[in-house]
């Protein structure tokens, strides 16, 4: 069966992307937001994996993990809440996080609770590429997911090159060197950063994220790029909302940033 990620992507149509912390802000609050999401339009959703020390998140998702864990949240938990997931949410799930709480878990546990629970791609910005080349990558294929990697406006052309011929499913393009976190809108330079990946004749579509936070920025990256992704904005969103309200505010929220057909 192909990947669902491939197979969203073949729909040559834009991709909206979100990011949401399990276990925030509720400990069970993460299969309300996957319904309501997919309810919404959304395309794929990140599941972020709370940690202890998450530096490369701005303040806002850094928060959200630390309530997460105050929650009680944890990865054998979040994959306990997974378990029958696909009997009702049917777009793309990935998981992201740090390479620390995964290898505390156990790398081929951790893949093979992404395949049972029919989790589709994993983003583990800090996991050197090397490393997983020798020792993950064929693991990963084993379990049928999909390994995502991250470039910068700074990334050389041969770690590009290399980040997309490991990547499955799509090449993750931050939009800034700096921490996660909402932006006003994106420089020339940015533009011509993601039009340069466009005309690079990669392999893997490019999904921007970092600095996505309303509906003109969503415009902007779906005229430059395959899809985009929203963390940040989304979280922030949710972060007051009671359980009762949760589907109401996920779903005003998409539709605010969603551009109108």
């Amino acid at each position: 069966m192909m990947n669902r990620i491939d197979a969203l992507f073949q729909k040559r149509k834009p991709v909206l992307s979100i990011f949401a912390t399990a276990g925030f802000p509720q400990i069970n609050a993460t299969l309300p937001i996957l319904r309501a999401l997919q309810k919404a339009g959304a395309g794929m959703v990140e599941i972020g994996i709370p940690f202890s020390d998450p530096l490369a998140d701005g303040p806002v998702i850094q928060h959200s993990s630390s309530v997460a864990l105050e929650n009680g949240m944890t990865l054998e938990g979040l994959f306990g809440q997974l378990r029958n997931i696909r009997e009702e949410i049917k777009m793309p799930l990935l998981l992201m996080g740090y390479v620390n709480t995964v290898m505390q878990f156990g790398m081929a546990r951790f893949l093979e609770n992404c395949q049972e629970t029919g989790i589709d791609g994993v983003i583990l910005p800090d996991l050197p590429p090397e490393v997983f080349e020798s020792e993950y990558q064929q693991m990963f294929e084993k379990h049928g997911i999909n390994p995502v990697f991250l470039v910068t406006p700074q990334s050389s052309e041969a770690r590009l090159r290399k980040m997309d011929a490991l990547s499955r499913g799509f090449l993750y393009a931050v939009s800034t060197s700096a921490t996660t976190g909402e932006r006003k809108g994106f420089s020339l330079e940015q533009i011509a950063y993601f039009d340069r990946l466009q005309a690079a004749g990669l392999r893997n579509p490019v999904v921007v994220g970092f600095g996505i936070s309303s509906r003109e920025d969503l415009q902007t990256v779906f005229a430059h790029a395959q899809g985009g992704i929203i963390g940040s904005a989304f979280v922030r969103a949710i972060s007051k909302a009671e359980e009762a309200e949760l589907e109401e505010v996920v779903l005003a929220f998409v539709r605010s940033v969603l551009p109108q057909d």
